[in-house]
């Protein structure tokens, strides 16, 4: 029996509880996509598909609701595939291993789901139906959202058949979302010539591990680690000493999530072996007294490595740890408008080391488009002074506030009733699809809203379960607010 079959409500934990033996990776989302058309075949839903393979699952009124306005329930079907390095899991086949600690579900070294599973399953679980009546829904189920929103921007626009719309991709209990940030990434190539590796010379691997990562967007303003950088200023610090050669360089996997794990193999002239484990030890005061107490976890360790076959030439080493080092990392400005949000970011995500060159992608987030693309042309200055090439990936848009939105009032009456208070209303810096979803179809009016989860985008992830009852309660409220008479 699952570890899920014994919370409630039932009927969205075993949704999800299908979904989890689902592989979906972005891209890679047919087990998810079959489990929504066989939910919706064996109740007599009907399906539609665009050209890029979005779903649009078509749910009819309860009694006495079928002149009600159309509401669609949207969320994505992938989910960030992250795990452990010392977990043996393939995100293409594998279930996920879940367990129940408290008042949490998490998984066992990889990242959940939840994001956006919960919200895949309660559309799922309102389409059976509730304590409460609805109108029409038409539940919108993306693709491929993680690694660039690319399901919502290839989006069939004139399948958005209603005007209404509660986007189920929310992180905070309590809180309503209705705004959020727009991003793009940049992916730089710097170009980089081999040689052959010194005789005699000492060979290490430098890693980091044990950082929490997290989602770029949602957690960066908490200053967690960064393992590729820390790594770099580790490099750069026992560089300036003396003689040095780089084989490998690498970290990070996904462009929304902070690197938490980093690692390199370099090597030395046997006699700077003691001068490297200072370097090394020096790091690892210095960094473990730069990191919050969240990352109490941070190991900064040095191992012996095999010989390489290559090394990166000096004067290319160098340059690309002076790239690394000087791209912009973190919070860049925060929003004159909104107390407590960060309004632009960048984050240094990935870089790996092939025959030729590295690879380096980073990721701009801005609720204020023209200080996004400010930050992108200053890493395109950057790299190219350095000889690299860049590529600007598409990004995609903000959602501006509108605070007269129906949906907004039916969501702030709802949630008073559940949690007994004002919600929180404001946005978010990470990006949601609603900002496409409304460039595909200008008026929509949106609200968005979810469960608290924790460590999104991280093995760390995992989901509160009083809050998903009490999401559940109030996605109820509200669907019964937005169809309810005149």
């Amino acid at each position: 029996m699952s570890a899920l079959a014994s919370l409630s409500p039932t009927s969205v934990w075993s949704h999800f509880d299908a979904l989890t033996r689902c592989p979906r990776p972005s891209g890679e989302e047919a087990a998810a996509i079959a489990y929504v058309r066989e939910v919706a075949d064996a109740r007599g839903w009907t399906v539609t598909a665009d050209a890029r393979g979005n779903l649009f699952v078509d749910v009819p009124a309860t009694a006495g609701r079928e002149s009600a306005p159309v509401v669609m329930l949207q969320a994505h079907l992938d989910m960030v595939c992250e795990k452990n390095s010392d977990i043996e899991f393939d995100f293409s086949k594998d279930p996920i291993r879940t367990r129940v600690d408290g008042e949490w579900v998490a998984a066992d070294g990889t990242t959940l789901g939840a994001d956006n599973g919960i919200g895949v399953a309660a559309a799922l679980a309102a389409g059976d139906g509730g304590e409460r009546p609805h109108g029409p829904l038409r539940l919108v189920f993306t693709l491929d959202e993680e690694t660039g929103l690319t399901g919502a921007a290839q989006l069939d626009g004139s399948l958005l058949t209603g005007d209404l719309l509660l986007n189920l991709d929310s992180e905070e209990d309590g809180a309503l979302c209705i705004g959020c940030a727009g991003g793009a990434d940049a992916h730089i190539r710097l170009p980089l010539e081999r040689t052959a590796p010194s005789e005699g010379w000492t060979w290490v691997r430098l890693r980091v591990c044990g950082l929490k990562g997290g989602h770029s967007g949602i957690n960066i303003h908490e200053n967690r680690g960064n393992a590729v950088r820390l790594v770099v200023r580790c490099l750069r610090r026992f560089a300036a000493g003396g003689p040095w050669a780089l084989a490998e360089l690498g970290g990070g996997g996904k462009h929304n999530a902070i690197p938490r794990e980093a690692d390199a193999v370099l090597g030395f002239p046997t006699e700077r072996e003691s001068a490297w484990r200072d370097v090394v030890d020096g790091c690892r005061v210095a960094f473990a007294g730069e990191l919050p107490p969240i990352e109490s976890g941070f190991a900064l360790e040095s191992e012996p490595a095999e010989r390489p076959d290559r090394v990166v030439v000096d004067r290319d080493a160098a340059k690309l740890l002076q790239l690394v080092t000087a791209l912009p990392h973190g919070v860049l400005a925060m929003s004159h408008d909104v107390p407590g949000l960060v309004e632009t970011s960048n984050n240094v995500a990935i870089v790996a080391l092939d025959a030729d060159g590295a690879r380096i992608v980073t990721s701009a987030r801005s609720n204020i488009d023209s200080k996004k693309l400010a930050v992108l042309d200053a890493q395109r200055a950057l790299a190219e002074a350095l000889g690299a090439e860049v590529e600007l990936h598409d990004g995609y848009p903000g959602w501006q506030p509108d605070l007269d939105s129906r949906t907004l009032a039916a969501a702030r009456e709802a949630y008073r009733e559940v949690w007994g208070r004002e919600p929180e209303v404001g946005a978010i810096h990470a990006g949601l699809e609603c900002g496409l979803l409304g460039e595909r179809k200008p008026g929509l009016d949106m609200v968005s809203f979810g469960p608290t989860i924790e460590g999104a985008h991280s093995p760390d992830e995992r989901v509160h379960v009083p809050s998903v009852a009490r999401f559940w309660d109030a996605l109820g409220r509200v669907l019964d607010r937005l169809s309810a008479p005149a």
